[in-house]
């Protein structure tokens, strides 16, 4: 790794509370990748050798049972994964795929765990990162059981909105298909929802979506702290 990118990857925020000594040690054997737009990265089963940790781009985690397939996250520049299989040294339990092309820095598994018995600071932002990781998978358990597949998609729309700067205005940060999966409905129904949400003025145009009346989706929507966040 160049002596620029160590400076770079010294100040992830994953790093941030971590003794300099350690951060040194995990970086000194860790990779600095580009991957172009659908590479596979891990794949479920495999021994988790690397910690990874996205620097730039967009990596959706999935997973495929028989024939079929489906998104159980996307995460973006900051966001690690999959760290509780690094953590106990355990196999994957989902795969991931770059969505964008993307850099991600890839830490020994064994340095994470080195580090985790050796430095408290560290060891306090993987509990951190745990809990908030196990506080997320319980939001979208409530999210997939308690509201209907337009419910879900409109308050996707608004919690999109609200993290573009609430202009009413944006482009999907990902491929439809993508997105259906993530919400839990076929590509099919999503087109249908995408088509319900006319009536509460939401306009559609290829990538692009308009929300013109923010309150009437939000009335459709009943956003809710404790499933979508403090921020709606």
């Amino acid at each position: 790794m160049r002596s620029q990118d160590l400076e770079e990857m010294r100040r992830i925020p994953f790093f941030r509370s971590v003794e300099p000594g350690q951060v040194e040690a995990m970086l000194r054997g860790a990779f600095l990748q580009r991957f172009p737009a659908h590479v596979e990265l891990i794949h479920t089963g495999e021994p988790a050798d690397f910690l990874h940790v996205v620097v730039e781009g967009t990596v959706e985690m999935f997973s495929v049972h028989r024939d079929r397939e489906t998104t159980l996250g996307v995460s973006g520049p900051g966001d690690s994964f999959i760290l509780a299989a690094v953590l106990f040294d355990r196999p994957y339990l989902q795969s991931a795929r770059a969505l964008l092309a993307s850099r991600i820095l890839m830490v020994p598994a064994d340095a994470v765990r080195q580090a985790f018995a050796a430095d408290a600071g560290f060891a306090r932002a993987i509990a951190e990162n745990l809990a908030l990781a196990y506080r997320g998978v319980i939001k979208e358990l409530k999210n997939q059981k308690l509201r209907s597949g337009l419910e879900r998609l409109a308050n996707w729309l608004l919690t999109h909105d609200a993290e573009n700067g609430s202009t009413g205005h944006f482009d999907f940060p990902f491929d439809k298909k993508v997105l259906a999966a993530r919400l839990g409905m076929a590509p099919e129904v999503l087109s249908r929802s995408f088509a319900a949400l006319g009536a509460y003025h939401v306009v559609v145009h290829g990538p692009s979506v308009v929300i013109q009346d923010v309150a009437a989706l939000r009335k459709l929507a009943h956003p809710c702290s404790t499933i979508d966040g403090t921020s709606l």
